[in-house]
């Protein structure tokens, strides 16, 4: 385990042992800790990965824009990070816990003989455009995020910190 990875893993263990509660529908700032256990992807190629291993770390603010990054295992099994900014948008007429997200940012990770998979990709540097729907129940959130063309994750949060 990377001395960084440690570092974001102790910040995350401080953060939830003083996770303040508040309404998950009224702005405020937020940090969080998402997980991605499932990609589907629309080519069902076996060698796919869709265990992606993602761990990511975001912050919101009040105005709901956030930014963020994720690790994660790419469906080619390499290691590869997504560093990003965005917004979401609540879809108050359905439901106030529910929310568009969109974040754009540098992927990076796709290398090699895989350069090629996803577009804008030089040297293993891409720019990406991710559409989410999302719920958040109290300090719980669950997304489906578009990966373009590829696929569709699933990702699960939760709040460690409001305030």
């Amino acid at each position: 385990m990377t001395s960084s990875f440690r570092c974001i893993l102790l910040c995350a263990a401080c953060l939830a042992s003083g996770a303040a509660s508040a309404d998950a529908t009224t702005p405020s700032h937020r940090i969080g800790l998402q997980i991605g256990p499932y990609v589907h992807h629309w080519d069902r190629d076996p060698d796919h990965n869709t265990t992606p291993a993602l761990f990511g770390l975001e912050y919101e603010s009040p105005t709901r824009w956030n930014v963020g990054a994720a690790w994660f295992r790419n469906s080619y099994e390499q290691a590869s990070q997504y560093y990003y900014a965005g917004r979401s948008w609540p879809i108050d007429a359905v439901s106030p816990n529910l929310y568009v997200k969109v974040t754009a940012g540098a992927l990076l990770g796709y290398t090699g003989e895989y350069e090629d998979k996803i577009p804008f990709n030089r040297k293993g540097v891409a720019f990406a455009v991710i559409p989410a729907l999302g719920y958040q129940y109290d300090r719980y959130n669950a997304q489906v995020a578009l990966l373009g063309t590829a696929g569709f994750m699933v990702t699960f949060g939760i709040d460690l910190g409001r305030w």
